[in-house]
């Protein structure tokens, strides 16, 4: 597999799971990469450190709420002062989880889920959008979900946001393609993060069970999908939803 060695990945949400599984995969294939988190900076800058010092490569960690109109804008022109340039890469990992029966949401929840689950995305892809139409080369990868292609009962606002996500990527990728811009869906299944922090062993041993490869995914299994969108090998796969469930939706 050929990866671009020198390109600048962006990854959002990586100071720890699936995030931080990517920025580590990319560093490790000679990308140089921005870390951006909402609130871990202490981890997200502990680990570009290991990164720059275990694959020789610039990485450098940023806070912002990348929901913020003005706050996404200024990131990335912090990224632009720190590396020289706009990420040639962007992987919209930055998301929320939440479970609840439709009577109980609130208006108030409705917007939490959308503005850190679609939003952010949004606003991200927006700031590399003329750069990489410029430089006539580009990643996008947006982390759904599984749930965002067959929804989920009592997580109906979050199948939603990740509905939205898998809409936002076939439309971008539609209009980015002239321009060989790839635009693709990571959708992941039931995935060992802190996310799956509400359940007991037991649960977690009923999910694996529930999975046909028989097991829970790995944030590692996410981050080699992620990876190869990312390379120049998937310069012809465009506006896709890439699966990464062990067949638990198929």
């Amino acid at each position: 597999m050929i990866y671009t060695k020198g390109r600048l990945a962006a990854v959002t949400g990586a100071s720890r799971g699936i995030g931080a599984a990517t920025a580590r995969t990319l560093a490790a294939a000679g990308c140089e990469v921005a870390l951006i988190c909402e609130k871990n900076l202490d981890m997200a800058a502990a680990l570009s450190a290991e990164l720059s010092a275990a694959y020789g490569v610039n990485t450098a960690a940023f806070a912002a709420d990348l929901s913020d109109e003005r706050c996404a804008d200024a990131l990335f022109e912090h990224i632009r002062a720190h590396f020289g340039r706009l990420p040639d890469i962007l992987v919209n990992n930055a998301g929320i989880a939440h479970a609840n029966v439709l009577v109980n949401e609130t208006a108030q929840d409705f917007d939490r889920i959308f503005a850190v689950n679609v939003r952010t995305a949004f606003l991200c892809c927006r700031a590399v959008y003329d750069s990489m139409v410029a430089n006539r080369w580009g990643r996008i990868i947006n982390v759904s979900s599984m749930w965002g292609v067959v929804g989920a009962s009592c997580e109906v606002l979050y199948s939603a946001s990740k509905a939205a996500v898998i809409g936002l990527t076939k439309g971008l990728a539609l209009e980015l393609a002239p321009s060989g811009v790839t635009v693709n869906a990571v959708a992941p299944g039931v995935i060992r993060t802190d996310m799956l922090g509400c359940y007991d062993e037991e649960t977690l041993c009923a999910l694996a069970s529930d999975t046909p490869v028989g097991r829970l995914g790995t944030p590692e299994d996410v981050a080699a999908v992620i990876a190869f969108l990312a390379s120049e090998d998937a310069g012809f796969v465009t506006g896709q939803v890439i699966g990464a469930n062990g067949g638990f939706v198929t």
